[in-house]
């Protein structure tokens, strides 16, 4: 061995890798030429998904036969869904989840990519363990931090030809965090939990001891590829925008389905009667309702306790965006779902800013999220975000619900993509899957014309067609 070699692209892939993804997946096939097992930590939103696809595209290509298992949070599974149907059209995938998911090796064995969430994973592992895969990778793979949880336990169970593991936070609290990666990876590298404690846990943690640190980092680097933003920057845009799609939890599911058919009778009992154009409130006021309960049923039932499943996509995608050190600006043009989050993160003890139009002494707020220097949250409503802030410090946007006017969501995006910013800037847009969100998105890309004229939800309601409704308020 000389030097990590140069791999041909695989020709199925439908996308183009930047220069530090390349070496991701040439790395990734270092890793499977000698055989070893590793942690691909890039920052969040460097593409991880990305270069571990054009890997598993190039193995099939060459003609592996064995399923690939893919564990991720809840949050993503449909996300890993979506990024594959994009960029490996050719790999069939197959996400297991559900009540009434097959409980056969055999079934599961008839992909090439199996995705499933890690309590999935807990509950199926008595089917899983007698599968032969080609690859085991693990995202977020913080989610085995612990040895001895049920997690880890079960996916030491797992038989592959290859473990890999995707983490922008491989280690979060200690390094006892790292040994049970690393023992799923490459059993046996780091020797017994006591041992490693003895030689590097406790010299490192707590005698800071820079012989031990020197020693582990020799150890474990060729195992653990990370590349921060500020490091790729050049290789990057300005500015880029993705979509990230959540499930809703099950009593989330009830509620919607409640709210959507009342609208879509009295909607278009309403247009039958009227007409569209004079049904206009009413069709305002079923869009508005549905998609509050989209971020929260909370928002229009004060009573509800279950969980909203885009809640727990953001704390996911938040916990990590955090934990490498960066800021954060969140909008919502609902003053209550930002008052929700903000009792979050206190719950949380994350720090966080909060600017909505109620607020007085913008100048100060704006200046207190700027020069802290924390990893730190801005919850910013829409009305109140939409001019003359400047906020350079931070490198993530997150909108929370989204806009039907596409010029104001980019506004809000540019509120922290200016003059004077020297990081790239990623924003995500969340959508709750197989609702009103997602349909609206997929409404905006088709109809070019109303993505680009519509001025607010006024103007929104005005071009819909009486067929938009029906497609919006139809049942699943």
């Amino acid at each position: 061995f000389t030097k990590i070699a140069p791999r041909p692209l695989p020709k199925g892939f439908r996308g183009k890798l930047r220069p530090y993804q390349k070496a991701g997946y040439d790395w990734l096939h270092f890793l499977r030429e000698f055989r070893f097992g590793g942690i691909l930590a890039d920052d969040m939103g460097l593409g991880k998904t990305v270069q571990a696809l054009a890997f598993l595209q190039k193995l099939y290509e060459k003609g592996e036969k064995l399923p690939t298992l893919i564990v991720v949070p809840t949050s993503v599974v449909f996300n890993w869904e979506k990024e594959a149907r994009r960029f490996t059209p050719g790999l069939s995938i197959h996400c297991h989840s559900g009540l009434s998911r097959p409980k056969d090796p055999e079934s599961l064995a008839g992909s090439q990519l199996i995705v499933m969430s890690y309590g999935i994973l807990r509950r199926d592992i008595g089917i899983l363990k007698d599968i032969e895969f080609l690859c085991v990778i693990l995202d977020e793979s913080q989610n085995i931090k612990n040895p001895s949880s049920v997690n880890a336990k079960a996916v030491r169970c797992l038989k592959a030809g290859q473990r890999l593991a995707l983490s922008g936070t491989p280690v979060e609290n200690n390094l006892r965090d790292l040994w049970s990666q690393m023992t799923f990876l490459n059993p046996g590298m780091l020797g017994s939990v006591e041992s490693f404690s003895t030689a590097y846990g406790r010299p490192i943690e707590r005698q800071e001891d820079e012989a031990a640190a020197v020693s582990l980092r020799r150890l474990v680097y060729p195992f653990i590829l990370r590349r921060t933003k500020e490091l790729v920057a050049k290789d990057l845009p300005p500015k880029q925008e993705s979509v990230v799609y959540c499930e809703m939890a099950t009593e989330q599911r009830v509620v919607y389905d409640h709210w959507r058919e009342y609208y879509r009778r009295s909607v278009l009992k309403s247009i039958e009667e009227i007409g569209i154009h004079k049904s206009k409130f009413r069709v305002l006021q079923g869009l508005m309702k549905l998609r509050q309960v989209c971020c929260h049923p909370a928002l229009v039932d004060g009573r509800y306790r279950g969980s909203s499943g885009k809640l727990e996509s953001f704390t996911d995608m938040l916990g990590d965006i955090l934990a490498e050190g960066h800021k954060v600006l969140v909008f919502s043009q609902f003053v209550r779902c930002l008052n929700l989050l903000k009792a979050e993160l206190v719950t949380r003890g994350i720090a966080h800013h909060l600017l909505t139009g109620q607020t007085r002494r913008r100048e100060e707020v704006v200046a207190g999220f700027q020069s802290d220097e924390r990893p730190a949250v801005f919850l910013i409503s829409l009305k109140a975000g939409g001019t003359g802030l400047n906020l350079t410090a931070a490198s993530y946007v997150v909108l929370f619900d989204p806009w039907w006017n596409p010029a104001v969501e980019a506004q809000a995006i540019d509120r922290t993509h200016r003059i004077g910013q020297t990081r790239t800037v990623i924003a995500y847009r969340l959508l709750t899957r197989g609702t009103l969100e997602e349909k609206i998105w997929e409404l905006q890309q088709r109809k070019a014309a109303l993505a680009r004229d519509v001025l607010g939800e006024d103007g929104f309601a005005r071009m819909l067609t009486r067929e938009d409704l029906e497609y919006l308020l139809a049942p699943e």
